[in-house]
């Protein structure tokens, strides 16, 4: 039997670009793993293995380590082992770098003439703890990425400093130092470089802010109750990370939910705009569910606790979200495979500038060797793999981070790009254009007494998720229950139980009853040894944003289906009350999956379910989209989930997945673009190192501050 994939995560730090996470993602693949997914923006690593013993985790280990990177203990973090947060370490090498960089550069200043700054010996002596710190940087995973056979940036930038700071050393030891003096040159590559990546860091920190704070809130103090040897209750604060599956805990007014738990007594007011992004409190009873990391707004609650802190709801939302991140969109992969070999292509183009430059100065000017290898240094410093790297990745994490702040969850970043087609949705009708929450209207039992039909009846549905099932369950509860010796739901068509005293029943929709009356305007038909023994019907209500719904969608021109295994005169009536164009009713499940089928053919098709008995279609779809009331379900078969009754957001989920693709390329195209040009700016001698680092490093903060537009963007 072939064994099961375990899914390992990972934090890895000390990744400064997207080449970085390219070695990482080579090294890992080489040693076997498969799926590996890593995200240069937070240091998330993902990826599959049958087994990972200690010994394989260790070895893993210290290859990324090899590489120049760090491996993050993600459980020791989770208990709060967190190291000092300590001043970025970009900044601190700037910090250490620009008073050297400063004195050097003193003699640049129009009208002050320091002579002993002039000194070759003295500038080889401020330049030299400059050099010193930036090889201890970026020399050292420039030869690691090297002997990974993914170069990175830091290639670039060694060669160039390293040029350019034994260009002048040979000067001072020829006696030349007035033609080869470039000291500043080199620390100042080093100095900003260093600025760079800081600025780089921090506009890209910005993008993790809203999932940072769902992150922060999985860690708080719950009240946990226990018993003494008299069983007199007692309670005591502890971490909410301890907390596993069946535990007792104490909610009180104002405090935080610790983890997704199950109310034993009291009622409460509650505020899941953590999870749903509806700021309107949820009245909580008994046995109803609370989400961890909403808040009690008001009264107090006991509760059993359902998940531990890293299986809950919100945990799953984190981690889903941060796995979408780590994805790359077809858009993404020519700017990879470029970005793959950007390194040696930038070195060669540099030695042709060298070799250019070289031969068209030689006959107008004094220095030619000096001004070739500068224009061959400024090629080396302004080029930017790292722009076509994080093209994507940074325009995902806001665009994701906003969803989830509005409680959408995109499984993978391939969905963003799927949105830019979609020209029809296709909508289920029962809990997803309507609440789902029936009441029974009317009921009629024959050659039955009423009571006896009651508990046929919830004998039958209990068993059944369906939504109108639930409702007959819930209206009709009752412990004395028929005995069944099999029971078993068909999809789409009902409940089958033969009891312990061989009879069968049949609880369904009009086609289990068919051949047994005329009256097909009825909910569920209950059947008994092939006998009818009575209707029942429930009643739902549309939900109020639904109509809203469809109308944005047709002023985008998208067309609208209703496709439902319920009848055709109620989908009729639906559609005619909410607008929807096309009604395609009284399917079953196989017959969902051949129409979407049939649909994708012709157009790509987004269908929205609630991800149960749609499950199969939501599949097939070219983007699935579902209701999250069946969360695993649902989680499991669709692209986008939309959280906790959250149909009112699936414009802003169409809009999120056009505006983060549109994002994406235009910062894939200012990439590209910056590249194209800076480059032969360079090759031409139209920019000095110093400019071509500073420019260099401001590259990938515009491709930032694009991306951070998606938080506040218009996309509806």
């Amino acid at each position: 039997m072939e064994k099961q994939m375990e899914t390992i995560n990972w934090k890895v730090e000390g990744m400064s670009c997207a080449n970085c996470a390219l070695s990482v993602t080579k090294y890992l693949e080489k040693e076997g793993m498969k799926n590996v997914k890593v995200n240069p923006i937070d240091g998330d690593v993902h990826f599959e293995v049958v087994e990972l013993n200690d010994n394989t985790q260790k070895n893993l280990t210290k290859g990324i380590e090899s590489l120049g990177y760090t491996v993050v203990n993600e459980k020791m973090a989770a208990q709060g082992h967190t190291t000092k947060k300590t001043m970025n370490r970009y900044l601190r090498y700037m910090w250490w770098c620009l008073p050297f960089t400063l004195l050097l550069m003193l003699h640049m200043v129009p009208g002050l003439h320091i002579h002993w700054l002039m000194n070759p010996w003295v500038q080889f002596a401020l330049s030299l703890p400059v050099y010193l710190i930036g090889m201890s940087f970026f020399g050292k995973s420039a030869w690691k990425s090297i002997g990974s056979g993914a170069p990175n940036m830091n290639v670039l930038i060694t060669i160039g400093a390293t040029a350019a700071f034994f260009y002048s050393l040979a000067g001072t030891l020829l006696g030349q130092a007035d033609q080869y003096l470039f000291y500043e040159t080199a620390a100042a590559i080093i100095t900003l470089v260093f600025l760079g990546n800081y600025l780089e860091d921090m506009s890209i920190q910005s993008t993790q802010r809203e999932l940072n704070k769902l992150a922060r809130s999985q860690k708080v103090m719950a009240n946990m109750i226990a018993f003494d040897d008299k069983h007199q209750e007692i309670i005591f604060p502890v971490e909410n990370i301890i907390l596993k599956s069946g535990d007792l805990i104490l909610i009180k007014n104002g405090e935080q939910v610790p983890a997704d738990s199950k109310i034993l007594w009291g009622t409460a007011s509650v505020n899941e705009s953590i999870i749903t992004g509806e700021s309107m409190p949820v009245e909580k009873k008994q046995k109803d569910k609370l989400i961890g990391g909403s808040l009690l707004i008001e009264g107090t609650v006991k509760a059993q606790v359902m998940a531990s802190a890293d299986q809950s709801v919100l945990a799953n939302i984190i981690n889903l979200v941060k796995k979408a991140q780590g994805d790359k969109p077809p858009v993404q992969k020519m700017a990879d495979r470029i970005s793959a070999i950007f390194v040696p292509i930038v070195i060669g183009i540099a030695v042709l500038t060298f070799i250019g430059n070289y031969i068209a100065l030689a006959g107008s000017s004094e220095h030619v060797f000096r001004d070739a290898l500068m224009r061959s240094i400024a090629v080396l410093v302004i080029a930017c793999p790292c722009a076509m790297g994080l093209a994507t990745p940074a325009a995902i994490a806001v665009g994701l981070g906003r969803a989830a702040r509005n409680g959408i969850l995109f499984r993978n970043a391939r969905s963003l790009e799927a949105f830019k087609n979609i020209s029809q949705v296709v909508f289920d009708k029962t809990g997803t254009l309507t609440t789902g929450e029936f009441n029974i209207s009317a009921f009629k039992a024959i050659g039955v007494e009423e009571e006896e039909f009651k508990r046929i009846a919830y004998s039958l549905e209990k068993f059944s998720n369906h939504p109108i099932a639930k409702s007959i369950s819930k209206e009709w509860l009752t412990s004395n229950t028929l005995r069944w010796s099999r029971i078993e739901e068909a999809k789409g068509k009902g409940m089958y139980g033969l009891s312990k005293d061989g009879d069968e029943y049949l609880a369904g929709s009009y086609s289990t009853a068919s051949a047994h009356t005329s009256e097909d305007h009825h909910n569920i038909y209950i059947l008994r040894n092939n006998q009818l023994i009575g209707w029942i019907d429930v009643k739902d209500e549309i939900r109020e944003e639904a109509r809203a719904v469809v109308n944005y969608l047709h002023s985008r021109n998208v067309k609208t289906i209703l496709l439902s295994g319920d009848r055709q005169a109620k989908c009729d009536q639906m559609a005619k009350e909410l607008g929807i164009d096309t009604v395609i009713a009284e399917k079953s499940p196989e017959e969902k999956l051949q129409i979407i089928e049939s649909l994708n053919r012709e157009t790509p098709t987004a269908m929205v379910g609630d991800g149960i008995n749609d499950a199969p279609a939501l599949a097939k779809a070219t983007i699935g989209i579902s209701l999250s009331e069946a969360s695993q379900v649902a989680m499991q078969t669709a692209d986008v989930v939309l959280m906790n009754h959250g149909l009112k957001n699936l414009p802003l989920a169409l809009g999120l997945g056009k505006h983060t693709l549109i994002t994406i390329r235009q910062n894939l195209f200012w990439a590209f673009a910056y590249n194209i040009v800076a480059i032969p700016v360079a090759a031409f001698g139209l920019l000095t190192p110093t400019i071509g680092a500073l420019v260099m490093g401001l590259s990938d903060v515009v491709l930032a501050v694009n991306s951070v537009r998606l938080f506040v963007k218009k996309t509806t």
